[in-house]
This record gives structure tokens, C-alpha cells and sequence, in this order.
């Protein structure tokens, strides 16, 4: 009887948890369908606005593809929708007021702004959005009634599970009735299977409670038994641990789509998305490959876990469609899984140890069909598929931040260009009009000119003739002039050239004989010889400027990099003198500028140069800032002008003296002359070239309390554009200036890092070098300087020796060659070097005191590798010769 008892006991309990766990699974079940196919459908019409609105933006076909799919799947998930919760009737009418809402906004908003777009009524989709925006009012009130709609089903479960809980303590009600009967013979037994059955549905409930109350999940039911209720206690803890991995998947997708919204730059995103998937997926080292938008091809964003250096080691920085694994997962769209890897392929590193990776995932970063860039990722397990499926999950949002700060940055140059068409197009008009104006007046000046001129002509051909000839004797003067200067640059240039390099010998001090005093001495002859490089280099510019003759290159000026040379140039000389030094560009100037790199880093150095001598105390500032026109001066500003205002705190300039700094030779007065130096030529030579590029200089002083000189230039982008050439042609004689001489405290050979002079000595010992030059001082100087390094120096006084030393010592890895020798000349060793002689592969480097571009093209014709100017710098001399002696 007990037995009886006891297998009627458990055929009702094992019924009723059978009952129980089937219940379970059709709650749980029926939940999560009705709650994906409600958001599946709010997807589908954030879809259809996603594309309605971008298709109204761009006019890109493209758009429609996620609009047309969204009005077909949002049905399909509709009628899904339908039949599950056939059962209900009030969710069904909350469903059908979401499916009215949805029709009415593809009728009056989405399907409405396409046809206009289409019809090319472009004003009328933006009077749409701008006046009364119909569709969002609809979309606002999808989303609360979708919200409604899951929370009414969140209420409908909830009902669901309290019942459950009804059956489950009628159940322990008849579990009671039951140990009652059994209770007198096996109390024991009924204790027992109280326990092992009781304990394990309390669990079950108390789970489901959990599930239903949305609280902590992380406790699983512990199973003792070997039955039915083992069955329910597993089933729920499967449902457990399948909720729990659904929940922690949405709250990583959730924080991932959070943090990618803080950002619009791709390499942050980049970046932002390798750091959380490295938390979530548990890799080790990763890649995000970005796709360029003009061309197939993928460019490196960001890297996980690999600094600059590591960085600079990945095989891969771009990868075209197609090309390498990279390549072809971004053009199949497949995910590509390498194991079994060799432990060369990559290097994982830690604080303690390496490993190599066993698992490399490439995988494609695809939205809507495209592929907008590939990820690789490196782990040292092997992923589960949750660890993929979770993956993918981050792919779909990334793809999705990925194109949104795309598709941001071309509606921003769209605006951008726009905006500046509308502006030039209003330029034109106004100025249109006002030609259309001056043409009037024109007309009616030149019927009385045409009286007047007829009576001046005669006048004007006697003077024609008086200027001929005085235009004959002025060429012939100017002509002396550029010759004598030519001649005393290069007479000058030559024992400068010695001289210079000489000084640097000694300041390096390699024996380690000089005394401190000494090395002062030596470094006073440099410091003595850069200055007067740079009075010739003054001297023979403002000869050309007052000759027209001064040639402007104009080309892209990166304004960006600007500050971050002069700051390195001139804030060691501040920092000397004790002044506040800093560069400021403000955020509307432009990144790049067309005008004379080389005349306004010139002109900018005058000023600074300046402003620190002037400045015992305080500070000298640079700005940079964007004027919509020039100072009163009387200059039009026909395109963006940019002014470079250099502030300073010096002794300022008086009333009376403003226009004489602004002469050559002069200065305020004499006593600023004895006191700070200098040849009063920078200033003038500042202005002069300034106005050479369009632009001018004005000066705001109050003396004793500092100055402001401000440089206004225009960014002539019509000289790239037209390609005309600026300025006038060079004389024959004359020269571009030679770089300037480092004015440090000390010559730059001295300034050699000891690690720069070991790679110098690697490359340059035992080479033989022949010096080639008529003047025994600079053989002199480039014996020392070159022998210090290990070089043999073997020595030509003209170009005769030249070839002779050629033919028969061929062991010769580079040559030295001054052009101006007397006798065989430079040019004529070059072309018997290179046509006669055969030595195309021999490097050679021409040395001239004449730097134009005219000399320096007519060297490299010749047959010269490259081509320095004297004096020669012996750093950039080293420099230039290990980079010819690597590539021969």
C-alpha cells in the first residue's frame, strides 16, 4: 500500500512538474518572440526613416535599399506578431493601432518625401522637414506605442507566472495530502522525498520569481535527484544561463553603441571598439581596418595591445579589396578563422612573458551590403560560439557607428562646399556690378582721353626716345651691378666656406686638447661667419628686389605645421633670454595657404629675430588669425587673407621713427644701433617681399611698452591654378639665398648626438671620397671634417686631375666637385664623368657658391646626383652622402 501510495505520489508530482516545466518554456518562449518581433518591427521603421532621410539628404539611390526592405520585413514580422498573440484581444488592438500609425507615416511622410525626391521637388522635401515634419511626430508615437505594447506583454507574463505559482502550490497542497497519507508508515521515506522534491521546486520557483521580477539571475538551482524534477531544476537552469548570456550580450552591446556615440572621428571609434571587444571577447591584440571612401582600399585605424613600435612592425598598414586575407574578407564579406597558427606569425606580449596566439578571427565590417572596413583579432584560446555570436552583434553596431561618422563627415563637406559656392557666387555678382559700373564711367573718360592723348603722343614719342636710351645705360649698370655682386658672393662664399667648417672641426674638439676658452674662440669664428653669410644673403636680396629681379615659387604652405617649427626654431632663444615665447592659430585660419613658403618663413624669422633682440623682459607672441580684408592700406582683398601678428614687450618705436625702420641700413637711432646691432636690412627687405606676395606690413607701437608688426597675405590659390609664373626671370648672375647659418651658441657639427656620429662613422668609414676644388683652404676643410669620420680623402685641384684620378683609382664611392675651377670648369668634368668616362653609378655631389634654381638645374642636367651650396653644412653634407653611397 505504501509502495502504491508512494508511485501515486510521484506519477502526480512527476505530471505536475512536466506540466510545470512545459509551462516554464511556453512563458519564456512566447516572451522573448513576442518581445523580438516588437522590436524587430520598431527596427524595420527606423529603417525606413534612416533611409527616407538619407535618401532626401544625398539623392543616393543606395539609401532606398533599407527603406524599400523596411516596408516589406515590418509586414512579415507583423503577420508573425498576429499569430502569436492571436489569443489576446486587447494586444491585438494595440497592435493595429501601431500597424494604422505605421501605414499613415509611409503614406504622409516616408514613402511621400521619396516620390517628391524622385521627382526632383527638392524645395518641397525641405520646406517638409523644416515647416512641419509630419514623420517624426508619427515615429515619436510608434516608439511609445511599441513601448506600450512590451509593457503590456511584460503585465501578460507576469499574470502567466503568478498562475504558475497558483499550480505550483496547489501542488505542494497535494504534495501535503499525500506525505499525510504516507506519513504513518514512512515517515522516513516522505522526509526524504520531501527534501530531494520540495527543496528542489522552491528553487525552481524562486528562479522562475527571479526571472519574473527581473532580478539577479546569477544563482543556479542545485540538483540532487535523478528525476523529472532533476529535468525541471536543469531546464531552468539552461533558461537561467541562456537569459543571463542574452542579458550580459545586450548590456555590451548597449555600452559599446553608447561609448561609439561620444565620437564622430573614425580612429577613435576604431580605437573605443577594440577596447571593448578586448573586455568582452577576452583578445589578446587587434586591427581595425577602415575602407577609404574615393578608392577600395583599407587603411589601418587602430591597434589593440601594440604601441607605436609594434605598430610599425604589423605587416599590414593598407591592404587593397581582394589583396591578402585582409583583402579578401573585405571583398567576400566572410569571416575568415585561422587556426593552428605558427609561432611566428605574431608575438603577444606582457609584462612577464610572450605567447603566440592560437585563434586569428579576420572579419568584415559590413552595413546595408558594404563593406566599410575589416577587423582582425588575435586570442590565445579558442572562441566559444557565443564569443562569434556576440561578435557579430558588435560588427553590426560598429558598422553602423562606422557609417554614420562617414556619412557625417560628407554632409559636413557638402555643407562646406555649399556654403562657399553660395559666397563666391555673391562675390561674383556684386563685383559683376561693380565692373559693370566702372565700365559706364569708362566710357564716357575715354572720348575725352582720346583728345588729349592725340596731343600727348607727340610729346610721349620725343620722351620714348629719351627713355630708350636711358633704359640702355641703366641695363648696362644694372647689369655691372648683378656681375660685381655675383663675383664678391662667390669670392666671399669660398673662405667663408673653409672657414666655417673649420670652426666646426674645432668646436668638436675629438683630440680633447682645447681648453674651454679655446672652444669659445672657436665658436666665436662660426658665430662671426654665419653672421656674415647672413649680412651677403640680406645684401644680395635687397639688390635683387630694387632690380625686379627676385622669383617667387608659391605652392601649398602648411599652416598647421607652421607654429611647431617657429616654436622649435625660436623657443630655445627665448628660453636663453628668459622670454615668454608662444604661437597661437586660431581656429578659423585654414589648415593650408598658397603663397612663397620660403619668402614668409623668411619675413616671419625678421620679425621674430626681432622682437627677441628688442625684448629684454616679458614676452614676444605669435597669432595667427583670418581677416576677411587687408588694413587700410589700399590694397583689395580679392580671397582669404591670413594676418601673422608678431607681439612683444621691447622698448617699442616712437611716433617720428615708425616709417625710417622700414629703410635700408636704418634703425630707430644710433644709439639702438650700437646697443642691439645688426645692419638695419630685415625690415626692408620684409616689407619689400611682402608686397612681392600680395600682402603688406603694418606696425601698432607704444614706446616703451612693445610693438606689433602684422603681416597680411592673401592665399593666392589661382597661381597653382593658373600655373603662371611669379616674379621675374633671374638675371644670369643671379642668386636664391643660401639657407642660413645656424646662429646656435654652438656650430652644428658639435651639436652631433653621439649616436648620429656612430651612424655616420658605420656608413662613411673606410669609403674613399674625391675632393675636387681649386681653392686649398676648402681641401683643407673637407680632409679634416670627412677624415674624422674614417673616410680616405683623396684631393683634385681642377678637372683634369679629376679624370686622372678617375681612371686609375676606381675603387673612388663618391665624388665631391666644385663647378667653378678655372680651366676644365665643373659642368664639362660632370658630362666627360658621365658620357665619356661611363660612370653613371658614381655618386657626385656639386658644390657652388652660386645657389639659383637656374645653377642647380644646369648641375643636375650635367650628370650631378644632388647638388649643396657654400658654405656647406657638414651635417646635411654626411647626410646627403650616406644617402647617395646606400642607393648606388
Amino acid at each position: 500500500m505504501i509502495l502504491l501510495l508512494l508511485g501515486l505520489f510521484l506519477l502526480i508530482v512527476s505530471g505536475r512538474i512536466s506540466s510545470l516545466e512545459q509551462e516554464t518554456v511556453v512563458i519564456s518562449d512566447h516572451d522573448i518572440e513576442v518581445h523580438d518581433l516588437t522590436n524587430m518591427i520598431e527596427k524595420n521603421v527606423l529603417d525606413m526613416e534612416t533611409g527616407q532621410r538619407g535618401y532626401a539628404l544625398t539623392g543616393d539611390e543606395r539609401y532606398l535599399s533599407p527603406f524599400n526592405e523596411g516596408i516589406t520585413d515590418w509586414k512579415i514580422n507583423y503577420s508573425k506578431l498576429v499569430r502569436l498573440i492571436s489569443g489576446n484581444d486587447d494586444q491585438l488592438r494595440n497592435l493595429q493601432e501601431i500597424r494604422a500609425n505605421i501605414e499613415l507615416w509611409i503614406e504622409r511622410a516616408g514613402q511621400y518625401v521619396v516620390d517628391l525626391k524622385q521627382e526632383g521637388n527638392d524645395a518641397e522635401v525641405e520646406a517638409f522637414f523644416r515647416n512641419n515634419d509630419v514623420g517624426k511626430t508619427l515615429i515619436d508615437q510608434i516608439r511609445s506605442q511599441a513601448q506600450y505594447f512590451r509593457d503590456t506583454e511584460k503585465e501578460l507574463t507576469a499574470d502567466r507566472i503568478v498562475n504558475l505559482k497558483e499550480g505550483n502550490r496547489r501542488l505542494l497542497i497535494t504534495m501535503y495530502v499525500l506525505w499525510a497519507l504516507v506519513a504513518a508508515a514512512a515517515v522516513l521515506a516522505a522526509l526524504v522525498i520531501s527534501n530531494s522534491l520540495v527543496g528542489t521546486l522552491k528553487r525552481v520557483i524562486k528562479a522562475v520569481d527571479r526571472i519574473a521580477g527581473g532580478r539577479d539571475i546569477d544563482e543556479r538551482i542545485e540538483v540532487r535527484t535523478r528525476d523529472e524534477i532533476c529535468d525541471l531544476a536543469m531546464a531552468t537552469n539552461r533558461l537561467l544561463d541562456t537569459m543571463e548570456r542574452e542579458r550580459h550580450s545586450v548590456e555590451q552591446v548597449n555600452a559599446l553603441s553608447m561609448q561609439l556615440q561620444e565620437s564622430s572621428d573614425v580612429s577613435v571609434l576604431s580605437r573605443s571598439f577594440l577596447q571593448n571587444t578586448a573586455l568582452a571577447l577576452e583578445i589578446q591584440y587587434g586591427a581595425v581596418y577602415i575602407a577609404e571612401e574615393s578608392r577600395p582600399l583599407l587603411v589601418r585605424k587602430a591597434v589593440y595591445a601594440g604601441g607605436a613600435e609594434e605598430a610599425e612592425e604589423l605587416p599590414v598598414a593598407s591592404a587593397a579589396f581582394g589583396e591578402g586575407l585582409l583583402g579578401q574578407a573585405a571583398a567576400d564579406q566572410r569571416m575568415l578563422v585561422l587556426e593552428n597558427l605558427p609561432d611566428d606569425y605574431l608575438t603577444v606580449r606582457s609584462g612577464l612573458g610572450r605567447t603566440a596566439p592560437r585563434q586569428d578571427i579576420i572579419a568584415p565590417i559590413v552595413f546595408e551590403g558594404y563593406t566599410v572596413g575589416v577587423v582582425e583579432l588575435a586570442s590565445i584560446t579558442k572562441w566559444s560560439a557565443h564569443q562569434f555570436q556576440l561578435l557579430g552583434q558588435f560588427l553590426e553596431v560598429f558598422a553602423v557607428a562606422v557609417n554614420s561618422s562617414m556619412t557625417r563627415m560628407q554632409l559636413f563637406r557638402l555643407y562646406e562646399e555649399s556654403q562657399n559656392m553660395n559666397e563666391k557666387l555673391q562675390a561674383q555678382s556684386e563685383e559683376l556690378q561693380t565692373q559693370s559700373e566702372e565700365l559706364q564711367s569708362q566710357a564716357r573718360e575715354l572720348s575725352q582721353l582720346n583728345v588729349r592723348l592725340e596731343k600727348q603722343k607727340q610729346v610721349a614719342e620725343n620722351a620714348a626716345a629719351r627713355l630708350e636710351q636711358s633704359n640702355i645705360e641703366l641695363r648696362q649698370s644694372s647689369r655691372y651691378k648683378t656681375e660685381f655682386l655675383a663675383n664678391m658672393s662667390h669670392e666671399l662664399r669660398t673662405p667663408l666656406n673653409s672657414m666655417l667648417i673649420l670652426s666646426q672641426l674645432l668646436t668638436e674638439n675629438r683630440a680633447g686638447s682645447m681648453s674651454e676658452e679655446e672652444l669659445g674662440y672657436a665658436n666665436v669664428i662660426y658665430e662671426s661667419g654665419s653672421e656674415l653669410l647672413a649680412m651677403i644673403n640680406d645684401i644680395l636680396d635687397l639688390s635683387k628686389m630694387e632690380a625686379g629681379k627676385m622669383q617667387l615659387d608659391p605652392g601649398p604652405v602648411d599652416l598647421t605645421e607652421l607654429p611647431v617649427v617657429l616654436e622649435r626654431t625660436f623657443g630655445p632663444l627665448a628660453e636663453k633670454r628668459k622670454l615668454t615665447f608662444s604661437v597661437i592659430r586660431e581656429g578659423n585660419v585654414p589648415d593650408l595657404m598658397v603663397t612663397d613658403g620660403l619668402r614668409l618663413h623668411q619675413i616671419l624669422k625678421n620679425l621674430l629675430s626681432n622682437a627677441l633682440k628688442f625684448t629684454e623682459e616679458g614676452s614676444v607672441s605669435l597669432r595667427l588669425f583670418r581677416s576677411e580684408s587687408f588694413p587700410d592700406s589700399g590694397k583689395p582683398a580679392s580671397g582669404t587673407v591670413i594676418g601673422f601678428a608678431v607681439a612683444d614687450t621691447g622698448i617699442g618705436i616712437s611716433r617720428e621713427n615708425r616709417e625710417h625702420i622700414f629703410e635700408a641700413f636704418r634703425q630707430a637711432d644710433g644709439s639702438t644701433a650700437r646697443k642691439y646691432g645688426g645692419t638695419g636690412l630685415g625690415l626692408s627687405i620684409s616689407r619689400q617681399l611682402a608686397e612681392l606676395l600680395g600682402g603688406v606690413i603694418t606696425l601698432d607701437s607704444v614706446e616703451g611698452r612693445g610693438s606689433v608688426f602684422t603681416l597680411y597675405l592673401p592665399s593666392n590659390e589661382k597661381w597653382l591654378e593658373e600655373g603662371e609664373d611669379i616674379g621675374y626671370a633671374e638675371s644670369a648672375a643671379g642668386e636664391e639665398e643660401a639657407p642660413q647659418a645656424s646662429r646656435d651658441s654652438s656650430p652644428a657639427l658639435a651639436g652631433l648626438t653621439a649616436e648620429a656620429r656612430s651612424r655616420y662613422e658605420r656608413c662613411l668609414e673606410g669609403r674613399t671620397v674625391l675632393v675636387v676644388d681649386d681653392d686649398l683652404r676648402n681641401i683643407f676643410a673637407m680632409q679634416q671634417a670627412l677624415g674624422s669620420f674614417g673616410m680616405t680623402v683623396l684631393v683634385a685641384q681642377n678637372g683634369y686631375e679629376c679624370l686622372q684620378m678617375v681612371r686609375e683609382k676606381p675603387s673612388i664611392d663618391l665624388i665631391l666637385l666644385d663647378i667653378m675651377m678655372p680651366g676644365l670648369d665643373g659642368y664639362d668634368t660632370l658630362s666627360i664623368l658621365r658620357e665619356e668616362l661611363l660612370r653613371h653609378n658614381l655618386p657626385i655631389i656639386a658644390v657652388s657658391a652660386k645657389t639659383s634654381v637656374e645653377d642647380r638645374k644646369k648641375c643636375l642636367e650635367a650628370g650631378a646626383s644632388d647638388f649643396l651650396a657654400k658654405p656647406v653644412q657638414i651635417p646635411d653634407l654626411l647626410a646627403l652622402m650616406c644617402k647617395l653611397m646606400a642607393e648606388a
